[in-house]
Formats: C-alpha cells, structure tokens, sequence
C-alpha cells in the first residue's frame, strides 16, 4: 500500500479531512447549543475500530451535546493517516485531536508548536499518579507532557500456527534467532506453507526491531538509541546478517497486502509464523464483521518473538491537543475519556492492547492479554524505533528507505551503511 500512495491521493485525503473537522460553532458542552469534536486517527481496522466505537459510544453518553466525528484514515502503522495529517497541520487545519505514539514521534509535532502542553489537563484529573511513572517520563519533553496514552501495546509477538508447526515437525515455538531460522527451514523443506508471512513495507520495519532485540538484547538494542551508538559494530553486522536469513523465508506476494492479509496467514494454516504487534490478538479473537472469531491455542498461539522473552517491546497509541483545536473545550472532553479507566478498559480487550493507566481491571483481560498484563509489570522494557517510542520521524524515515531499498537489492552491507548514516543524522 505505500507504494500506490501519492501525492494526489494525500491531497484528496486532506480535503475529505478537512471537511469533517468544519468550522462549526465554539459552544462547549455546559453552553446552550451542541458542538462537535473531530477526532483523527488510523483506527479503522480488525479491532481497532471495535475499541473506538465502544470509546466512542461511551463518551457519546458522558457527552450528549458533543457529536463525535470519527475522522479516522485507513493504513497499518499510520502510514497514510500521517501524511494526511501533516498537511493539515501545515495548512492550519487541524483536528481536534490526532492520535500519535507516545515517545519520539511526537517531537516534531511539539518543536514546531503544533500541540499543547497537557500539565493543567493531567493535574486536574488526577492522571500523574494513574500512569506509570516511566510512561510519564518517555512521553514528555522538558518537563511537560504533551499525550494522552490509552494502551500498552508490545511490538515482539511471534504468532503461530500449531497446525503447521506440528506438520512440520517443530513441537514448540522457537526461543532464539537461530532455533527461528532452523524452524524456518523446517517449514519450508517439509510442508508447502509460508515459513513467515509479512505484508508492506512497514512489517518488515517491525521485523526488523524484532531480529536486532533478539540478537544484541535488552541492553544493546535500547543502547543503539543513545547519542553515540555504534551501528557499525560486529554484533549489528550479525543481527542484519540473521535477519537477510529470516526475510529469505517470507512470502514473496508481501507488499501486496497490509498487516491483517499477513496475519490471516495464520489462522487460515497458509503460514507457519507471523511476527506482528498484539493488536493482532484483537484481529483473531473479535467477532464478524471487523475480527475472525479465531480460538487461541486452536486456531493460533502466541509466544515472544525469538530472543526476546523477558523484554517487551513497547509503544503507547495516544491522543494530543493541537494548537488551534477548533472545539477546544470538547477535545479536552474527549481526552478526558481516553484517559478514563473506563475508556480505556472499553478500548483495550476488543484492540489487543493492556491499558495505560495502572488501575485497569485486570478481570478483563484474558487469553493473550492476562499475559501480557503479567509481563508489562515484570519484564525489562525497551521501546519500539518504529512505532514511535526512540526514533524521532526523521530517523523513523530514513531507517524506513534503508530497509526498503535492503527489499530490492538485499545487500546486508548496503543496509548497515545506511542504517549508520541514519543514526548520525537523525538522533535526537
């Protein structure tokens, strides 16, 4: 899908958007007409989409002089939705409120005075001490705080299908890189079944941070963040040169579809493995029409993603408010809800995802998710460079052509070069 996107295509975008957020009067929710408030997003998935409609009934409730329209985009990791949205920006439109991941990706957006500092919001609700104090500290920037996270999600999730697993002769999923790349040729030599299943470009993104976590650790991967880091060091060399290895397994029609075609792989018995964020538990288990209605440990299970059991791999879905929000006081309304332990504990189960804050109710999140919970309390954290947490959009973008031009010509070499360049560049 990123490669039929164009310019055309995000300028027609732009004036849909742009549409949906109107003028519109400046009556609040206490004032003597309604209002509206327009909320952007790439919500619009398996899911996803079931979790922001049970937010948004919810709100819809709490708010009844408040319409909210739902200005979501469709493309997986927001690819397209972000494109749109910075042109908005640009063009002094914007909504009000943007969904973003918390952390880096968030800088521009701040630098450039697009969004508001959310210190009185956070005061007023109480949230400072609601959310983990590490989130705070990863999503503020000078001693403010600018995001409103709803979720925990984690990025190094191995999917599998025991179906194929068991024809091929493998009796548990794999533990590290290597045993990964022996269970890989396993599937491929033995069975007529995708070893991995990928999609776009951006999951080869997500791959990527998979196979470098695996193989250099906790510690080298979250030092490779850090002013300074060496990407051209040997133990770099050997994760680029594993993960060349793994991508020679994937299924070569990739680019042709998104996350969920990669995912149903799986359930379907088409593919062995899939490595995919957690919101592809939310895709499985939903019920018809968004999600498949799939039963884990029959259809599909779920371990860490190979050498990486004990960290997770985090990122933060989050709300903003943009400077110049056209309905201010209902974009706070609506944080308010985002950030609720109510919003979030409607949100979170039919996403995928754990919440934010620290008094979400447990009960709530079975199967894949009670683990997860588990983990999010016990494991060593680093964060995700692609989806937001450690890499600002510049460097986000440049490790993004390195990999894409790595899908031509496959050169390991080529790759790390760049991937060098891009950390001197781009580090923040």
């Amino acid at each position: 899908m990123r490669g039929r996107w164009t310019a055309a295509t995000a300028a027609a975008l732009v004036l849909v958007a742009a549409g949906c957020g109107g003028g519109g009067g400046k009556s609040g929710p206490s004032g003597t007409g309604s209002t509206k408030v327009e909320v952007f997003s790439w919500w619009t998935g398996p899911g996803e989409a079931d979790g922001l409609a049970a937010m948004k009934a919810d709100f819809e409730q709490q708010n009844p002089k408040i319409q909210f329209v739902n200005a979501a985009i469709a493309g997986g990791s927001g690819t397209q939705a972000k494109a749109v949205l910075a042109s908005r920006l640009q063009n002094q439109q914007p909504p009000d409120s943007f969904q973003g991941h918390a952390g880096a990706e968030l800088l521009d957006y701040i630098k450039a005075g697009q969004i508001e500092p959310l210190d009185s919001f956070y005061d007023q609700n109480g949230l400072r001490q609601a959310y983990p104090q590490q989130l705070l500290e990863q999503i503020s920037y000078q001693g403010h705080i600018y995001s409103v996270p709803v979720n925990i999600h984690r990025s190094n999730v191995l999917w599998f299908s025991p179906a194929v697993l068991k024809e091929a002769g493998i009796s548990a999923p794999p533990k590290t890189v290597a045993e990964f790349i022996t269970d890989l040729k396993a599937v491929k030599d033995k069975t007529k079944k995708i070893p991995l299943s990928l999609g776009a470009q951006w999951t080869a993104d997500h791959l990527l941070e998979s196979v470098l976590l695996g193989d250099l650790g906790t510690d080298g991967y979250n030092a490779l963040w850090k002013t300074g880091a060496d990407w051209s060091a040997a133990p770099v060399t050997k994760a680029l040169q594993d993960y060349a290895t793994i991508f020679g397994y994937t299924n070569t029609e990739a680019a042709s579809t998104d996350w969920q075609g990669a995912a149903k792989d799986i359930v379907d018995g088409k593919a062995a493995f899939n490595i995919m964020g957690d919101w592809a538990y939310g895709y499985f288990t939903g019920s018809a029409p968004n999600g498949l209605g799939k039963k884990l440990d029959t259809d599909f299970g779920y371990a860490a993603s190979p050498g990486t059991d004990g960290t997770y791999l985090w990122l933060s879905d989050s709300f903003t408010l943009p400077k110049g929000a056209p309905h201010h006081a209902a974009a706070l309304s609506w944080l308010k809800e985002a950030s609720s332990q109510k919003g979030q504990d409607l949100f979170n189960p039919k996403k995928g995802s754990i919440p934010a804050r620290k008094d979400g109710d447990k009960s709530l999140y079975t199967g894949y998710l009670a683990w997860a919970f588990q983990q999010w309390q016990t494991d060593k954290l680093a964060g995700s460079f692609w989806h937001g947490v450690v890499a600002n959009n510049k460097w986000h973008t440049d490790i993004d052509t390195a990999v894409g031009l790595f899908l031509q010509n496959k050169n390991v070499g080529t790759l790390q070069s760049a991937l060098v360049s891009a950390a001197k560049n781009d580090a923040s």
